[in-house]
């Protein structure tokens, strides 16, 4: 089993309106529950009494037909947290932590989902988000061994002006440095992605089509690592080699 840990706020938990879910085949798909691996039904991040659908949905669906392999998700997302709450030393990095040591028990964690931001609008604390961002996706690569894996950071949706929150235009910005700056770190835009009326969530069909989103810059980060290590081990060859003359 490949698996993936779901990490952030509301957005990443799933607001999409059950009632509006799109049917999707999840015969390989499995969520982490109580310590163990159960076939996947809705919601599958349920923080909230009003949880609903997931991103994530759609992105195991096209990994499980592609790679034909069963897919297991760690959820531990839980909305209306800051990005404080998520630094290493705090009970929601830690949570993510053990449940995650726990899934790498039956499976091989293969990819980390991010998103997070909406709470970190504030005047006082976006200018800081990137900088605190980093410090915690390397605490936690140091943390799980994960390295290599990609790390997926997802954008704010435009309709955030609308809510309002002015500020997630930086927040977005500083995502997409981390993804430029940070290897393998991938950014996922969510530009004309719709809400819920709440202006704040996205909503089911959006969530459908964010899921897709993250699944082809995975893979894009995919092919772009599997050519670095080929050319690590084309680099420890030639090496060798050399020590041989």
């Amino acid at each position: 089993m490949h698996s993936f840990l779901l990490i952030g706020q509301s957005n990443m938990a799933g607001r999409g309106y059950l009632k509006e879910a799109k049917e999707i085949d999840t015969s390989r798909i499995y969520t982490l529950r109580n310590g163990r691996w159960q076939k996947m039904f809705r919601p599958i991040n349920p923080d909230r009494s009003f949880s609903g659908v997931n991103l994530a949905e759609s992105f195991a669906e096209r990994y499980a037909q592609k790679y034909k392999v069963d897919v297991g998700l760690i959820c531990c997302a839980d909305g209306g947290t800051n990005l404080s709450q998520w630094m290493p030393g705090e009970s929601l990095f830690d949570n993510a932590v053990n449940n995650a040591r726990l899934a790498a028990r039956t499976s091989e964690i293969v990819g980390i989902l991010w998103h997070q931001g909406e709470s970190d609008c504030k005047d006082e604390l976006y200018p800081t988000y990137q900088v605190r961002l980093e410090t915690m996706i390397q605490a936690l690569r140091k943390e799980l061994n994960l390295n290599d894996v990609p790390f997926i950071v997802g954008g704010l949706g435009d309709y955030l002006q609308f809510y309002p929150l002015k500020n997630y235009v930086h927040i977005n910005n500083a995502l997409k440095n981390i993804a430029d700056n940070n290897e393998p770190v991938g950014f996922v835009s969510a530009e004309g992605l719709t809400s819920n009326p709440d202006n704040l969530h996205f909503n089911s069909e959006s969530l459908y089509d964010f899921g897709v989103r993250y699944f082809e810059v995975f893979e894009k980060m995919n092919k772009r690592t599997d050519s670095i290590k080929k050319d690590d081990v084309k680099e420890d060859i030639l090496r060798s080699e050399m020590e041989l003359l």
